[in-house]
Parts: structure tokens; sequence; C-alpha cells
């Protein structure tokens, strides 16, 4: 019998959620096993091959200011970027990364093989070794027995997963690859609840076949960024995607396969996503629209398959290839394989802690779509914070949360353990209520000093930011000083379309006009120009952002501040909520439920009024 070694950390999946807490685990010292029931899929981009977007790219800043590792890949395989919402204000800044799929997938293999601390095992875990409440490792298909001082697991979809096409289903956790059986039925005789969700994926296409004259070409940015804020290499060439769009033909060949619709004859159960719903759903919901977006996506930078992005799909396989035909451009197209819809099992958040550790089971967290989630970029934000908080757990550590007012990253862990979630969770601008303060310009300046201090984020790092802030400072104070003559800069107002001033004037004053800009005022005036030569694009970008918004950013903080006091009011211990008969009955069962560790995470618990945050601290006598 194989007589394995004991870890600290033991990581179940290698997904992005799986790779950032072995790598987060690992770099902070601690001994990790990642097991993964296939060493050539780790890291897979299981649906579009892209990283980023609205709020998820600026969680992927966030990651890598913390330290992680995805935003390094990603600008090491991407093969397009573009900033998107550049139209509207810098909270709504996002960027996007198109990437090369195998090249993903093989820069994370590669990333984790070059950490000593981590150790491979390609099998499949069947259960969990749990004694006295406490899991102590786990146990494969082939019965050996890994011993962990704690596992976080990161099944993805793949727990008892199940593949429908049309008519027909199979199980699954993704194409040509089984699911995983076992873990769940364990978990619930643990006393855990579970419940289903549902996610999809269009089909695959030849991009040989397609006629791009006949679509909208979709170019990166002239100037290309980038996600981390090292020295990563900044992208000299892109690849286009495209842009075409469904139409009436098409939606009545759909229609003719919704009586094999396995999501409308019911034999899907699970919740598919709300914001990326399948196109029989699209087409279904919306039946005053006569077409609909299909973004063609390529999935490398020589291969020649594409993702056809818009188009999701769990209907049979023929009226998919039928329909796909009747797309502008897509006449002669070769479908790879079909796109398919997959149902998994997941565990409602609320039965986690704020650090993703299990409240029934010490030491075992669970992160990525296990808790509800949907995208690699959430999925990966929980991986990175189980792995710390399981490494802090074992070697004695105070456990490390994110606040709602420093990161999205600590938006998205609260809204799961004190909302729940019965559909899979995307993260979006809107939930974060401080989001003009979490950008994705300053992940930095918010979250590396903390990355430093855990012992993840490097040296480098923090002399980035230290020198990021003083230039940002020093930017700030020569536009405070920098005096205009009206007769140097009347010209360009009146170009703008700006009122012209009377008297002598500083920059800082100009710049908080909405319409005036700093490329401007560099154009304007060689001297300011000349002035601001020494300055890196970052600090620049920081300091202008800094003195436009001045007056929101300190409201902001203002209201951050007064959140934070209910976050002071700690409750010790588990309280009996039962014997507050002032409490309704709604806030009684979920203040049991979830036991809040402050009274602030009890105001933010769906179904908890103010009136009984006000009941809780009577009793607290607060």
């Amino acid at each position: 019998m194989y007589q394995p070694q004991e870890y600290d950390v033991i990581v179940v999946g290698a997904g992005h959620a799986g790779c950032e807490a072995a790598a987060a685990a690992a770099n902070l010292g601690s001994k990790v096993l990642l097991v993964t029931m296939n060493m050539n899929t780790i890291a897979q981009m299981s649906c579009n091959p892209a990283m980023g977007g609205v709020a998820k790219g600026q969680i992927v800043r966030e990651i890598d200011a913390l330290g992680g590792q995805s935003g390094i890949i990603t600008d090491q395989t991407m093969i397009q970027f573009r900033m998107l919402n550049r139209s509207k204000g810098p909270a709504m800044w996002s960027p996007r990364a198109q990437s090369d799929r195998m090249r993903f997938a093989e820069a994370w293999r590669l990333t984790l093989e070059g950490i000593a601390n981590v150790d491979f095992w390609q099998e499949a875990v069947t259960s969990l070794v749990v004694e006295n409440d406490t899991v102590v490792g786990v146990k494969t298909q082939l019965g050996i027995e890994f011993r962990g001082k704690s596992v976080v697991l990161t099944n993805g979809t793949f727990l008892n997963g199940l593949i429908h096409i049309g008519e027909k289903n199979f199980g699954g956790g993704r194409a040509a690859e089984k699911g995983s059986r076992g873990i769940t039925e364990q978990l619930l005789e643990l006393g855990f609840e579970a419940g289903r969700m549902k996610t999809g994926t269009p089909p695959r296409v030849d991009g040989r076949s397609l006629d791009y004259s006949k679509m909208e070409e979709q170019s990166g940015d002239a100037e290309p960024g980038k996600f981390s804020y090292l020295d990563t290499p900044r992208l000299t060439r892109q690849r286009p995607c495209y842009i075409t769009y469904t139409n009436e033909r098409v939606h009545d060949i759909l229609r003719e396969g919704f009586e094999k619709s396995p999501m409308f004859q019911g034999r899907i159960k699970g919740l598919g996503p709300r914001y990326c719903p399948s196109v029989e759903d699209k087409i279904n919901r919306f039946a005053d629209k006569d077409r609909h977006q299909i973004f063609v996506e390529p999935e490398g930078w020589s291969t020649v398959e594409c993702y056809v992005n818009g188009f999701s799909s769990s209907l049979p396989e023929d009226v998919q290839y039928r329909a796909l035909r009747e797309i502008a451009g897509f006449e002669n197209a070769k479908m790879f394989r079909p796109g398919y819809a997959i149902e998994y099992d997941f565990f409602p958040p609320t039965q986690l802690s704020l650090t993703l550790e299990t409240k029934r089971v010490a030491n075992l967290y669970f992160a990525g779509q296990i808790n509800g989630t949907t995208g690699y970029e959430e999925a990966a934000c929980q991986g990175l914070m189980a792995g710390i908080n399981a490494h802090r757990k074992v070697h004695g550590q105070a456990p490390f949360v994110l606040k709602r007012s420093e990161a999205y990253i600590g938006v998205l862990i609260d809204d799961l353990v004190n909302k729940g979630t019965d559909e899979p969770y995307r993260m979006f601008t809107s939930r974060a209520e401080h989001r003009i303060l979490l950008r994705q310009d300053n992940a930095d300046l918010r979250l590396t000093p903390l990355g430093y201090e855990l012992g993840l984020a490097s040296d480098e790092r923090l002399a980035r930011v230290r020198m990021k802030e003083a230039q940002t400072t020093e930017v700030g104070e020569l536009l405070r000083k920098f005096a205009i003559e009206p007769a140097e800069i009347n010209p360009l107002l009146v170009e703008l379309g700006s009122a012209e001033i009377h008297e002598k004037t500083r920059a800082v004053n100009l710049l908080r006009r909405p319409n005036v800009e700093l490329a401007d005022l560099r154009r304007a005036l060689p001297a300011l120009h000349e002035a601001l030569s020494a300055y890196d694009e970052e600090a620049l970008e920081q300091a202008i952002i800094n003195i436009k918004y001045e007056t929101y950013l300190a409201k902001e903080h203002q209201q951050a501040a007064r959140q934070q006091e209910l976050e002071n009011f700690v409750i010790q211990g588990r309280l009996d909520y039962r014997a507050m008969p002032a409490l309704s009955h709604e806030a009684r069962e979920k203040l049991l439920k979830i036991q809040p560790e402050t009274i602030g995470q009890a105001a933010r618990i769906s179904g908890i009024s103010p009136a009984d945050v006000s009941v809780l601290m009577v009793y607290l006598g607060r």
C-alpha cells in the first residue's frame, strides 16, 4: 500500500480555485498536495477563453495585488486586451483579456510545478477522512488515504455532474471527463445541505470554415493594458474577435428543438446563471427580439478552434448545427463539438464562515462553484482566500478576512456567507456599495500592503506600491501649484467647449472640470508636459482620479468608516437567538443558522431588519 506523507493543506480539484489555493498556501510555507482527476486539465478554461470583464477584471487585479497568480498568467498568455466601460467613470473601468486557452493551462501547470512545496496526485477523491468533527485527510478511488491538517474542496462542476444534450444525458464533470461521486453523499451524512445548479457552454467551431467578411471585427485596445502590477509582458500584437447576430430563421430552427430541450421539458432541475442564459432561453424569454449578438472568440494564437459566445445551448446537436449555419458568416461552419448543459451539486455558502471554512467540520474549506458561484475569477479569488486561511489556521495564525470596503473579494464572500445564493452567483460592480473605492487602478494600493503582511506579496510588489504612492502624491502637489495664465489656456478651453478663465488659476481647478483631461493640458502647456514626463502613467492616472472625484471619495470613506463601527461590535461565542423573543421569527432563524461574528455582519444577513439589529445591540449592552 502506498504510504504518503502528511500535508498541511490538501487541495481537491485543480481548476481556477484549486490552483490559486495550492499556490497561495504553498508560497506561504505550507506543504501542499494538489489532487486532480486529470493532470492534463489543470486550470482548464472549460467555458470561454477569457479572463476579466465587468467587476471580474477588478477581482483579477485584486488577486494579483495580494500576491496571487491569475493576473500574471493571464498577461503571459493573452491574445487580446480591452478596457471595458472607458466611457463611464473609473469605478466602472474593467479590464478583460482574451486568452490562449492551451497556453493558459500550460502556464498554470508550470507555475505550480515550480513551487517546491506543491506535490501532485492524479486520481479521484471519493471521501473525506473526518475525526471528531475535524477533517484530517482524504481517501481516493484506489483506497489511498492522504492525511492533512486541512482540506480545501474546489470540485467545480464535477460533484455528481450530469451533462445534457437534447434528450441525451450522461454523467460527467466536463465534456469527455467523468464526474466525481461520493463526496456529496458523505457531506450530507455529516449534516450539510446541498442543492443543484446548472451551467452551460456553446458549440466550438472550426475558424477556417467561417466567413469573417460578413461579421464586424472587434479589435483590442490600441495601447493594450495588462492585469499584473509586476513587469509582465505587454501585448505587441493581438488577435481580433468578431461580432455577428442570430436572426428569425435561426430562432425558428431552435424553436423546433424545444420539445427535446432538457430545460423546457423539466429534465434539468438546477437553476442556471441569470446573466448568461442559453440561446434557447433568450429567444423564449425575449420573443420580441429578432436578433441576438454572437461573439466569435479565437481560442488561441495558433489553433483554429473558435468559441461561439452567446450561443450556449443544450438542444439536440443536429438542431444546434442547423441553426448555427443560418448565422451570417457561419453558412459553411464546421462544428468541433456541440454545446451542452451540465448540472452539478453545490453547497449553500451560508454553511461557511467568512474564512470559507465550513461550520460543521473544522479545517474543511470550500471554494469556487461548490459555493454556488460562476466564473473563473470568482472561483480564483475564493481559492486564494481559502488557501491563505487554511495555511494560517494550521499554523496557529489569525484568520484573514477582507472587508466590503476593502475589496470586491470581500463583497463576494460576504454576500455568499450572509445572503447565500439559489442561482449561480456572478460579481457585478452594482453589488459593491463602495465601488468608487474598489477600482481596478488602485487594487495594489488597497491590498498589496495586506498581502505583504501575510507573506504572499513580495518585496518587489511593496516597493512598487510605495513608489506609486509617492509619485501620486507628488503629481497631485504639482498640479495644485502649477499656475496657468488665461491667454495660454483659453484657446484650448474654447476648443473643448469649456468656459474661459479670466484670471490666473491652478491646473487642479481646470482638471476638476468634467470635459478637461490631463492629456489636453499637457498638449497646450509644454512646461506642464515637461514637468510630468518623469512620472509613471499609473501614478498620473491615480492622481487625476483623486482630483476629479475628491468629494465622492471622501464621502465613501466616511460611509465605510461608519459601517466599520458596526464591524467593531464583536459577538462573542455562539448565542441562543431563540431566547431573544424581541427578534422577529425570521431573524432568529437566520441568526441561528449563520451565527454572525459581528453586528455589522448580522445587519447584512438577508431578512434581518434595522429593528432586529437594534434588539441585538441592546442585548449585547451596546
